[in-house]
C-alpha cells in the first residue's frame, strides 16, 4: 500500500486494485468506536494515554470531539476536545491554532505520523499532545475503507441491480458475479495474509473468531479482547468471557442485536471453544490438504454434493470450533475467516470452496436481488457466499466509479 496523495478530509491511496480514498470522516468514525489498540496508545512524545471517553462527535463547527476523558502517563483524568487529521500539519493549515473555539482541545489525533515529534501548538503556544493512529489500526487501511463502503450499501436500495443487470443473459451475468467474486476473494486474502504478517498464525486466527463473532456491531470491542487477551488465556481461565465482556462494559452495541449475536452469549461460545480445543489454529492449517481445487463456473448444488460440503460443514464445527458456533455464524466463520487465512498462509488454491459454500449471513436485499435476476433458485442454483459477494462486489466498483466520474450513487 502507498500513499499516493494526501490533502485536507480526504487521502488518496494505493490499494491492491488502484486507488481508493481514506476520509477524515472514516478517521473519525475509527477514534468514536476505539477500533485501535488503544493499550498501545502513545504520543509523539513518549506519554502513554487512556481513552476513558472518546468524546461526543461534534458534527457543527469546532473540535471533532467534545468533552473526551483522556488520563496521560498515569496521571489524573483530563477532560477536554479531540481534534482529529489526516496529517499534523492541517492544524496550522485549518487556522485552529489561532481560533479560541479550539482551545479546549487536549489531544490531536492524526493518522500519517508527523516528520517532527513535537507537540502541537495551541493558542499562546500552548503544547497539545499528538497521538498517531495510524501503527495502532487494528485493519489495513484499504480494509477499512472496503468495510465502510460496504456499511454504506446496507441500507440503501438495490433498484439499479435490476436495471442494469436484468438486461444481460444468464451466462453473461454469470460471468461478471463470476469475475467480481474472485476479485472479493483475492482481496480477502491479501488481508489476511497481512493480519498474519502483522501477528503470526496463531494470533490471526483468533482475532479473526472473534471478530467475526461480533458481528458488524461489535467488530471493534471483540478484537481489542482479542488484543488484551490471548488464546491462551481463554484455554485456562474459566471466567474468561465474563471478564472480557465487563472488560468493554459500554463499548457494546446492543441495539437491533438479535439475542443470538449478543456479545455475552459469542464470547461464552468462544471461551467453550477454545477451552475444548486451545490449539484449534494448528488444527485448521491441517485442515488445508483436504481441500481439493473447485471451479467456480460449476453449480454450486452439484460441487456441495459431489464433494460433500455437509460432510465438510460438520468437520470445521467438530474439529475446529468444538461444535460451540453453529447456524450462519459458523458459514461466515468459514469464509470470512477460515478459508481467507488458510489461503494466505499454505497458498492452498480454496477459492472454489470459499465461492460454492453456505452463503452464512447474506444480507436479504442481496438474496432479494439475486433471485430476482435469476441468479438463484431452485436445487441446480441455491443461494452461495460467492454469490453474494459477486453482487457485492459489482456494487462497489458501482460505486466507486460513479464516484471517481461524479455520476448519481446506486
Amino acid at each position: 500500500m502507498a500513499l499516493t496523495a494526501q490533502r485536507g478530509t480526504v487521502a488518496e491511496i494505493q490499494g491492491l486494485y488502484g486507488p481508493f480514498t481514506f476520509t477524515e470522516k472514516l478517521l473519525q468514525k475509527i477514534w468514536l468506536g476505539g477500533e485501535f489498540d488503544r493499550a498501545a496508545a502513545t504520543t509523539t512524545g513518549g506519554q502513554r494515554v487512556q481513552v476513558l471517553h472518546p468524546g461526543k462527535w461534534n458534527l457543527l463547527g469546532g473540535p471533532d470531539f467534545k468533552g473526551a476523558r483522556l488520563r496521560f502517563a498515569g496521571g489524573p483524568m483530563v477532560n477536554g476536545d479531540v481534534e482529529l487529521h489526516l496529517d499534523a500539519a492541517d492544524w496550522t493549515a485549518h487556522g485552529h491554532a489561532r481560533d479560541p473555539a479550539y482551545d479546549a482541545v487536549a489531544l490531536h489525533v492524526v493518522l500519517f505520523p508527523p516528520e517532527s515529534t513535537a507537540p502541537t501548538a495551541g493558542i499562546g503556544g500552548r503544547e497539545i499532545p499528538i497521538l498517531v493512529l495510524l501503527p495502532l489500526l487494528l485493519h489495513d487501511l484499504e480494509e477499512y475503507a472496503a468495510d465502510e463502503a460496504v456499511e454504506a450499501l446496507a441500507n440503501r436500495p438495490l433498484s439499479r441491480v435490476q436495471e442494469e443487470l436484468g438486461q444481460l443473459g444468464s451466462e453473461e451475468l454469470a460471468k461478471l458475479l463470476h469475475r467480481t467474486a474472485e476479485r472479493r476473494w483475492r482481496q480477502k486474502v491479501h488481508f489476511a495474509r497481512l493480519r498474519i504478517r502483522r501477528l503470526g498464525w496463531d494470533a490471526a486466527c483468533h482475532h479473526a473468531a472473534l471478530e467475526i463473532l461480533g458481528y458488524r456491531f461489535n467488530r471493534a470491542p471483540m478484537l481489542r479482547i482479542a488484543a488484551a487477551r490471548p488464546l491462551s488465556q481463554w484455554a485456562r481461565t474459566a471466567d474468561t468471557a465474563e471478564a472480557a465482556f465487563d472488560a468493554e462494559a459500554g463499548a457494546w452495541s446492543l441495539q437491533g442485536v438479535r439475542p443470538a449475536n449478543h456479545p455475552r452469549l459469542r464470547l461464552r461460545q468462544y471461551a467453550q471453544w477454545a477451552g475444548a480445543k486451545p490449539d484449534w489454529p494448528t488444527r485448521l492449517r491441517a485442515l488445508a490438504d483436504g481441500f481439493a481445487p473447485l471451479a467456480i463456473d460449476r453449480s454450486s448444488g452439484e460441487v456441495r454434493r459431489e464433494f460433500r460440503f455437509a460432510a465438510r460443514r460438520e468437520e470445521i464445527a467438530t474439529a475446529i470450533c468444538a461444535e460451540a458456533v453453529g447456524g450462519t455464524r459458523l458459514d461466515n466463520l468459514a469464509c470470512d475467516g477460515f478459508f481467507p487465512l488458510l489461503a494466505a498462509e499454505t497458498g492452498a488454491e480454496l477459492g472454489g470452496w470459499w465461492f460454492h459454500w453456505f452463503p452464512g449471513d447474506l444480507p436479504p436485499q442481496l438474496g432479494r436481488a439475486l433471485r430476482g435476476l435469476g441468479a438463484i433458485g431452485g436445487r441446480g442454483q441455491p443461494a452461495s457466499h460467492g454469490l453474494g459477494q459477486g453482487l457485492l462486489g459489482w456494487l462497489l466498483e458501482r460505486e466507486r466509479a460513479e464516484a471517481t466520474s461524479g455520476g448519481r450513487g446506486a
